[in-house]
């Protein structure tokens, strides 16, 4: 994989590009894409955003998201799309099996994919261009990067700068990760600078949501939270049932995994959804506990050090004995705390 400011040549004359992001996008996923897609659009490319699957109700606010292909609905369409680029940027993901159905066909192309992304263990071998580095706050930062490492920074237009702010700032938990450094700030106050509005992003992400979402979230810290102090940890297992029952959209319980470690000495907080094909997990966790080992070790994922995902094929009861008694095999690890 050669280094991404090799890409840049390759772009001073117009190319076929296809954008793409993993399954079930996020708003840095989401953010990313769409903001690397304003900034090319304005060198004559051809550009095309697709997502390997729908995406959640509240980001379709974003400038250009009535543009994005949804692979599975138009499956046809996007095959000829990615078949025809000269180049494929693949974003906020680094192994074409995370975007699910689409992973044949990016593998297949004859055009050079370009990875730009900050996970961990990245498919190196399957990009001709990028970057990985897992010290950056998200993915939108890192086409902010791209951008002013271009030498075009000036080419940010309002549109981008509201894609780009909301990448980064759904990713580092509205500025409070550790993964926050002073360049994250920079990037925001030259944004600002640029016209972004911020407010209007954070209403549009975070007041955007249906009554049954939140009765649906009171149902489950009410009764689906299991808090095992002798772990520091706690687990929200939801059945396939509440979701029916609330009529749960794609993105309904984006972030709920993050209500737990608001309690004192929770080291670590897990959610296990069963989503009727398969179980899918999320895990959390402050300080020094890994989770991006803890999923690839049991649970088939991975992610970060303190946000990390995985999935299961297994009955939901079975995951969640799984999840015990992994945390039982961690107990040295989580136990440290003193309540």
């Amino acid at each position: 994989m050669q280094a991404i400011d090799q890409l840049y040549p390759h772009l001073e004359s117009p190319k076929n590009i296809v954008i793409t992001m993993h399954q079930k996008p996020d708003g840095d996923a989401m953010g990313s894409t769409l903001g690397l897609y304003h900034f090319l659009v304005q060198f004559g490319h051809k550009v095309t955003v697709i997502s390997p699957t729908n995406w959640a109700s509240f980001l379709n606010w974003m400038p250009g998201v009535n543009a994005v292909v949804d692979f599975e609905r138009s499956t046809d369409s996007a095959l000829n799309l990615i078949y025809e680029a000269d180049f494929l940027f693949c974003l906020d993901f680094n192994t074409l099996s995370r975007t699910k159905r689409m992973e044949e066909s990016l593998a297949a192309a004859t055009g050079q994919r370009v990875l730009i992304d900050h996970h961990q263990q990245p498919q190196e071998e399957m990009f001709a261009f990028g970057v990985s580095d897992t010290g950056k706050s998200s993915t939108a930062e890192m086409v902010y990067d791209f951008i002013i490492g271009s030498g075009h920074g000036d080419k940010i237009t309002t549109d981008a700068a509201e894609c780009i702010y909301a990448g980064v700032m759904t990713d580092t938990g509205s500025f409070r990760f550790p993964s926050v450094t002073a360049n994250v700030h920079r990037l925001v106050a030259d944004l600002k600078d640029k016209g972004l509005a911020h407010s209007k992003v954070h209403e549009a992400i975070y007041d955007n949501f249906s009554e049954n979402r939140l009765r649906f979230m009171g149902n489950t810290l009410l009764n689906r939270m299991e808090v095992f102090y002798e772990y520091n940890t706690v687990l929200i297992a939801i059945p396939q049932a509440d979701l029916l029952k609330y009529d749960i959209k794609t993105g309904d319980t984006e972030g709920l995994v993050n209500y737990p470690l608001s309690i004192e000495g929770i080291k670590m907080a897990a959610i296990i959804i069963d989503r009727g094909e398969e179980r899918k997990c999320s895990f959390r966790s402050k300080g020094g506990f890994d989770v991006n080992t803890f999923a690839r070790t049991y649970f088939n994922g991975g992610g970060h050090f303190n946000a990390a995902g995985g999935q299961s094929r297994e009955p939901l009861e079975t995951v969640i004995a799984d999840f015990k008694k992994a945390l039982a095999e961690n107990k040295e690890q989580l136990s440290t705390y003193k309540f």
